[in-house]
């Protein structure tokens, strides 16, 4: 339920004639009681100064649109009563308002101006009626007046703070948001890179499977049965991969971001399957296996599959690899090697240095590592990454 007098406020702020115009009415009523305490001397036609005193008092209906102005205008006109023998006492409270309107809603040079005319023009309606040097009179005055200002001042400064406290809440919604957007983009990059690797293996795979069906298929119709087995179960894993994977874009509570991703303790799986897609692989594991953090984890996983993807794409038929993951204390290293033709044997122009390359970059640079990837020396290609287990 709303607080009445927060909706009372706001409908006020939004209509600010209508309390501007209660006002100018009750200080109206206020200026004609003090001329009837005050009267004019003889001879001054009293309803004519009572009906010009208040049209100026009603005319502070408008002072938000030019309150300096209209000040200035008001203290001529108590200087102009003070001369038919009534004093600017009417219409004080009138200037007070308006010294009050000036300095809240005005710079501090106007409403300084703003207080000096006031208390000057106060001055001047004493001197018809003797009591210039009357301090009795201006010292409650020029209090009130100056008390007012320094009100009004008050009023400016709260409204400007509480106006930079709405624009920094504003700027960092912003942010918040610009921040959200940018990790929805990276979590979609790593989604992108993670779809590829999965497509580019088993794809890879599944094509070498296919060519040696083919080529068997009249000579040794059992082998090539189990080879398009073998096709049949890789295009299932890798179907149920991409789910898993895709399934982040379409929700943001997807079980694939619950599902355990994969990681070094699946290298060995791997590395089975690329023995059956035909490459000569070999796997050595050394050290003792630790608790490792779940991006290296996966990472150090992708690396190893995307370089035997590479391996049995690119490096021949005859090649044969060897993958290395050694548990170092404060490291984990993973080399991938093979003795084939490379990257450049037999790949089309540019093959081999896409995608699949820059992500693993990307992921061991991720992770503060270190990464050599080219020719061996003595032939073929490498991988070699270390990522530091700062926790370990």
């Amino acid at each position: 339920m709303r607080n009445p007098s927060g909706v009372l406020r706001a409908w006020l702020n939004d209509r600010p004639l209508v309390p501007d115009t209660a006002l100018a009415v009750a200080l109206a009523g206020v200026a004609v009681l003090l001329l009837r305490a005050v009267p004019p001397r003889e001879g001054t036609q009293e309803g004519l100064v009572a009906a010009l005193t208040v049209a100026w008092c009603l005319s502070l209906v408008l002072r938000r649109r030019a309150p300096f102005s209209m000040l200035l205008t008001t203290c001529l006109a108590g200087i102009a009563l003070a001369t038919l023998g009534v004093g600017g006492l009417p219409l004080w409270p009138a200037v007070l308002l308006l010294v009050y309107t000036v300095a809240a809603h005005r710079g501090l040079a106007l409403s300084l101006c703003a207080l000096v005319w006031s208390l000057v023009c106060h001055f001047v309606t004493t001197v018809p009626g003797g009591t210039l040097g009357d301090w009795g009179v201006h010292l409650p005055v020029t209090v009130l007046t100056v008390t007012m200002w320094l009100t009004g001042r008050s009023v400016r400064l709260r409204r400007a703070y509480l106006e930079e406290l709405r624009d920094r809440a504003r700027r960092t919604e912003r942010a918040r948001e610009a921040d959200t957007r940018a990790a929805r983009a990276e979590e979609r990059s790593r989604i992108a890179r993670e779809l590829h690797d999965v497509v580019a293996h088993h794809v890879s795979v599944m094509t070498v499977q296919a060519s040696a069906a083919r080529r068997v298929l009249a000579t040794n119709p059992e082998g090539a049965r189990e080879a398009l087995s073998a096709i049949e179960e890789m295009g299932r894993t890798a179907m149920a991969e991409m789910r898993n994977i895709v399934g982040v874009l379409r929700t943001d509570a997807s079980p694939a971001e619950r599902n355990p991703q994969p990681g070094v303790a699946e290298i060995p799986a791997l590395v089975d399957q690329m023995r059956e897609a035909g490459l000569r692989a070999q796997l050595w594991v050394e050290g003792t296996p630790g608790t490792l953090p779940p991006g290296v984890d996966l990472a150090a996983y992708r690396l190893v599959q995307e370089a035997l993807t590479n391996s049995l794409r690119h490096a021949g038929p005859t090649a044969r690899a060897w993958v290395t993951v050694r548990h170092e204390h404060g490291q984990l290293a993973v080399e991938v090697e093979d003795d084939g033709r490379g990257l450049d044997g037999d790949a089309a122009p540019g093959e081999g240095s896409g995608h699949g390359l820059v992500g693993i970059r990307e992921r061991v640079a991720l992770y503060g590592g270190i990464l050599r990837i080219g020719p061996r020396p003595e032939g073929g290609f490498e991988v070699n990454a270390r990522f530091p287990l700062k926790d370990v």
